[in-house]
């Protein structure tokens, strides 16, 4: 494995394996390098808290080029300027906009938000559209742990929904499915996408047998500490624990955690997230990420605030999304599942998505460019970005945003943050 401690000229270098994403702090987690390699990579969790991949045999050459030309801890492509669609420097293709929610009640109060992307999944496969929704819910096992999963049926798409803040490896069964010739969906986080999109280039049957991908926006992954601090909190002993819900049943929800004996602690959802107390750290590569609200998916699906005096109501009520359509593909599938009835929507504007988020995603998305060179500018392994429309970012940006993404950025690798290793 490469030494974190070797030159800065080495450490800039290009990564060349797996290894040298891990080390260099880029790693994603998405576990496409286990689908890839098979028996060579698996995936778990390290003393970090991240979703990481075991090498347990050296690749072959060609296996290793593959999972280098797909990995999104070395590079993603940008969706540059779709003609004919309108480009925002922050939000990125927007062929529309709505507010969205499952027109199902049950779909709506179980699945994240509104429900839109459990709603879609379900419609792909009872209409035939796909055989397979590759998707994650959670561990079985371990319920404060996210795992992936296949989904063949629609109760099999509601049984895995709702909000999965922790690790997860979405993508070890993606070659599973191609191998068998199945037809699914994807439903996963912005990196993940983009980790498909790149397989697509190296491998013909992506675009034969994936036809739709479907992404949130991502405030970044937390690693599985966070998990076990609440669990602590509560006193309650993870061997006991058979629930572990990151949002209520309605909108937002409590954090709930439930025990074999019967017992529930709740947390409200603006407590669970709030301060440092609980451990909460997203993973270094995610600080730096120039694509949190899937700009190359054929839909992003985020949460659609209601917002009373600018700030985010929190109380459980019937959730809504804010949804983002990039592709045709997307934008048949949505009309598609608005006629048979399984989603409503209403208008919704740019300004509004503003609003929402403004406070969780533009900074870290248009400052990336600053956060990449500041990792080029220490001899740091940095991602490639091509595809992201630089010059708008960082005109969008100002430099006070800049400045803190370069400043912060030089900060962390200056506490070891992106120094990780692997299982």
């Amino acid at each position: 494995m490469t030494n974190p401690c070797a030159s800065r000229k080495a450490s800039a270098a290009s990564a060349q394996t797996i290894e040298d994403v891990v080390s260099g702090g880029l790693c994603t987690g998405c576990g496409l390098c286990a689908s890839i390699a098979g028996s060579a990579i698996s995936m778990g969790i390290n003393v970090n808290g991240n979703m990481r991949p075991l090498v347990r045999k050296k690749l072959g050459d060609e296996k290793n080029a593959q999972v280098m030309a797909t990995c999104p801890g070395v590079s993603i492509q940008g969706p540059g300027r779709p003609e004919g669609v309108a480009v925002h420097p922050t939000w990125g293709p927007m062929r529309e906009i709505h507010r969205s929610w499952s027109t199902d009640p049950a779909v709506r109060h179980k699945a994240a938000a509104g429900g839109t992307l459990t709603a879609l999944g379900r419609y792909l496969l009872d209409s035939g559209r796909v055989e397979a929704v590759l998707h994650v819910r959670a561990d079985n096992r371990k319920p404060w742990l996210t795992t992936s999963t296949i989904s063949r049926t629609s109760d099999e798409v509601l049984g895995g929904a709702q909000s999965r803040y922790g690790p997860s490896a979405p993508l070890v069964n993606v070659h599973r499915l191609l191998d068998e010739g199945t037809r699914f969906a994807v439903i996963a986080k912005p990196c993940d996408i983009s980790a498909i999109r790149a397989l697509a280039r190296i491998d013909s049957r992506v675009d034969r047998l994936v036809p739709y991908m479907l992404t949130i926006f991502c405030g970044g992954v937390p690693n599985a500490h966070i998990a076990k601090a609440i669990m602590r909190h509560h006193g309650v002993d993870e061997q006991d624990v058979e629930l572990f819900r990151w949002r209520g049943e309605g909108w937002p929800g409590p954090l709930r955690v439930g025990t074999r004996d019967g017992a529930i602690y709740d947390m409200t959802y603006e407590d669970a997230w709030r301060g440092k107390k609980y451990g909460y750290g997203i993973q270094f590569r995610c600080k730096i990420c120039p694509d949190a609200v899937g700009e190359v998916a054929d839909i992003s699906a985020t949460d659609g605030w209601t917002l009373r005096d600018g700030k985010p109501i929190y109380e459980e009520a019937p959730g809504t999304n804010a949804t983002i359509v990039r592709t045709r593909a997307g934008e048949e599938l949505l009309h598609a599942a608005i006629a048979v009835g399984c989603l409503d929507v209403s208008p919704a504007s740019i300004e509004e998505i503003e609003q929402m988020h403004v406070k969780n995603h533009p900074h870290r998305k248009l400052g990336a460019s600053a956060a990449l060179f500041a990792l080029r500018l220490m001899g740091q392994r940095a991602i490639r970005a091509p595809g992201y429309r630089t010059a708008d970012a960082l005109k969008r940006a100002g430099l006070r945003t800049l400045f803190r993404q370069f400043a912060g950025t030089i900060g962390r690798v200056k506490a070891g943050e992106n120094r990780e290793h692997l299982i």
